[in-house]
């Protein structure tokens, strides 16, 4: 087989094997028997993305449009080749607990089809060395995201809302519907869209390709200047924290709650949020600032990175403390999670240890992501479970209902608890080289405060699995309703999702590279913040309430009030603006163009010609040899520049 046909492969076959779905969604009689080829299509990804993490390596290229030098260029490195078995993996296993969750519903054509197309550009991102390709998978998560989570799009299910109605902060009403999300997330998301590309071409000038493993970041950075360094980077960022929903453009993540919970896990796993993140992993390896201290401008850059990341952590886990809704939780917790990412990689730049080929400092954020994947999703697809077995999308269940669910229990239990950074379990020894990396930056460069908001962090997140653990199916209120027959795909989904958490931990515990990981996790300080973390957990699961920080915890599941911000206080701002300009600048401008400006051009052209306009023949001859002089003139030049 031929590495053109294992591309294609890997990126079509999920978008071709949905489009009969998607022509056919009014047949009934094969809109039950078509998702079925949907998730044989990612499958085909997934054997592919296996293959290709086996057997290929460096950089392939294809031609795509010649005459402009643009091209498909692919790399298989450290990064893309573990991300592309992660990414197709985790679309693969939500595939399949999709087929029973969706089943019945009035879009089914629509769902496959962008579910593929999204999890196919989640791909293209990863294995793309060409940022202008890079770029077309980024719009087709964007283009995808918003038909997914605006599915639900007649807005006539409570269950698909997210907030609580009534529930009102001033004149605003704290609750927002399918179609509102969908808006939302692709408004927010074009916002960074735009500087990003317009960083991506001033790459193209500058730099003379657009190819990230061949672009000498180093002079071109010291071309810009630190100004020129600074607005480049920062519109790169711009598109990547809106994308993973960093502070402040973090609401977008909230709303997507409303869509499907197969898409809540696709996006808050190992796509879309992750995205962002990934691309700045990828970018930061091929820049190698650890290398680059004399780039002015360039630390601040990575400061400002690790600031946004620590920021987006802290509030993303102090707000889930307060959250009542299942998916919504989770979400913030994985605003959180992503938040860690960045800050982790961020850190590179102070950074020159190598483990495996690979600053130690971008391993460790990349590994977080891929333990991150699996287990967050794992926890979203028991929340869509729960959400369809009690008919409520808020946090209920006794431990009755706990034992009825045994199979989601158990999940709960390894996903949050493998996920949080308890002592020998698989987060742990990511999070000990955390430490790791934070102790570096407070011991040899004065910065204490990203390992103490490290902590702080790891304590909080630990509370809200704790609580979304408990709350569920140990001492949450006793459903009102309860529908918990079936479910045979969906806990196949969950099961093998969680299953690969205990893979991982079989690499950390016996792989080489992995040695770094184990000696972290020995270290005094690791062991330390690993039991406050147990503690912490084992406290909220008996005592849940305290997660909520008692009377503070309406003012954090109203998200500090960051949405009155976003959806009353800035559009108001806007039209405010808008109405100024309306009435007085726009009238002003129109005025001054159309009476002073086009009036006076026509009037001088309109004498320049009359003058012309003598009547006599002579002056006519005289104006055409004297055209005619200058052509000549013009030729000669030409002619001579050639035969030069």
């Amino acid at each position: 087989m031929s590495n053109e046909l294992i591309f294609l492969l890997l990126f079509l076959a999920p978008v071709v094997s949905s489009i009969p779905i998607a022509l056919a969604y009014k047949s009934k009689g094969w809109t039950d028997k078509l998702p079925y080829l949907s998730v044989f299509g990612i499958f085909i990804s997934v054997v592919m993305s296996i293959y290709i993490l086996i057997n290929l390596e460096g950089q392939y290229t294809y031609p795509w449009i010649p005459d402009l030098g643009i091209n498909f260029v692919f790399m298989i490195d450290y990064l893309s080749s573990y991300m592309g078995v992660v990414t197709a993996l985790i679309a693969f296993f939500i595939a399949i607990y999709g087929l029973e969750y969706m089943k019945g519903d009035y879009r089914p054509g629509w769902y496959w089809f962008c579910f593929n197309l999204f999890t196919a550009s989640m791909l293209l991102v990863v294995y793309s060395d060409n940022l202008f390709l890079l770029f077309v998978g980024w719009e087709g998560l964007g283009a995808a995201s918003w038909g997914l989570i605006g599915h639900w799009f007649r807005d006539d299910d409570d269950i698909a809302y997210v907030g609580k109605a009534g529930r009102k902060v001033g004149p605003l009403e704290f609750i927002w519907s399918p179609s509102f999300g969908g808006w939302r997330a692709i408004s927010t998301i074009r916002f960074g869209d735009v500087p990003m590309f317009l960083a991506i071409a001033a790459i193209w000038v500058f730099a003379g390709t657009l190819n990230i493993s061949e672009i000498n970041w180093h002079t071109l950075f010291i071309t810009l200047g630190a100004a020129g360094t600074i607005i480049l980077m920062v519109c790169l960022l711009m598109g990547l924290f809106t994308k993973s929903a960093q502070v402040p453009f973090c609401e977008w993540l909230m709303t997507a709650m409303t869509g499907p919970t197969t898409v809540s896990a696709l996006l808050h796993s190992a796509t879309m949020v992750a995205a962002g993140a990934f691309v700045f992993l990828k970018l930061t390896w091929y820049i190698e600032p650890w290398h680059l201290h004399d780039v002015p401008g360039l630390e601040y850059v990575f400061i400002f990175v690790l600031a946004v990341g620590l920021l987006s952590g802290f509030y993303g886990a102090l707000c889930g403390t307060g959250m009542r809704e299942r998916k919504v939780l989770l979400a913030s917790s994985t605003m959180s999670s992503i938040g860690l990412m960045f800050a982790a990689g961020a850190t590179s730049y102070w950074i020159e240890i190598e483990v495996a080929g690979m600053n130690l400092a971008l391993l460790v954020a990349f590994w977080y992501m891929a333990i991150h994947a699996f287990a967050k999703a794992s926890l979203f697809l028991v929340a869509g479970h729960l959400i369809h077995g009690t008919h409520s999308r808020f946090l209920c269940g006794d431990f009755e209902f706990g034992k009825r669910m045994k199979t989601a229990f158990a999940v709960t239990i390894i996903a949050s608890s493998f996920l949080v950074g308890i002592p020998l379990l698989t987060a742990y020894w990511v999070k000990s080289s955390m430490d790791v990396l934070y102790e570096h930056l407070w011991l040899h460069h004065d910065m204490a405060l990203p390992l103490v908001l490290l902590i702080v962090i790891s304590l909080l997140y630990s509370a809200v699995l704790a609580k979304f653990l408990s709350l569920n199916f140990i001492k949450g209120d006793k459903p009102e309703h309860e529908h918990l027959e079936g479910g045979g795909l969906m806990k196949l989904g969950y099961v093998l999702m969680a299953s690969v958490l205990f893979v991982i931990s079989c690499g950390i515990i016996l792989f080489e590279e992995a040695e770094h990981f184990r000696h972290a996790g020995g270290e005094a300080m690791s062991i330390g913040v690993g039991l406050a973390i147990l503690a912490v957990f084992l406290v909220a699961v008996y005592k849940p309430s305290i997660s909520a920080l008692s009377r503070f915890g309406s003012f954090l599941s109203d998200r500090m009030y960051l949405p009155y911000l976003n959806d009353y206080i800035l559009p108001k701002i806007g039209f405010f603006i808008s109405h100024i300009l309306d009435d007085y600048v726009n009238p002003a401008i129109d005025g001054f163009f159309n009476t002073k400006v086009i009036p006076g051009v026509f009037g001088w052209t309109s004498r320049r010609i009359r003058a012309i306009q003598s009547g006599y023949l002579s002056r006519y001859i005289n104006i055409v040899l004297g055209l005619v002089m200058i052509i000549l003139v013009i030729v000669v030049i030409l002619v001579r520049g050639v035969w030069q």
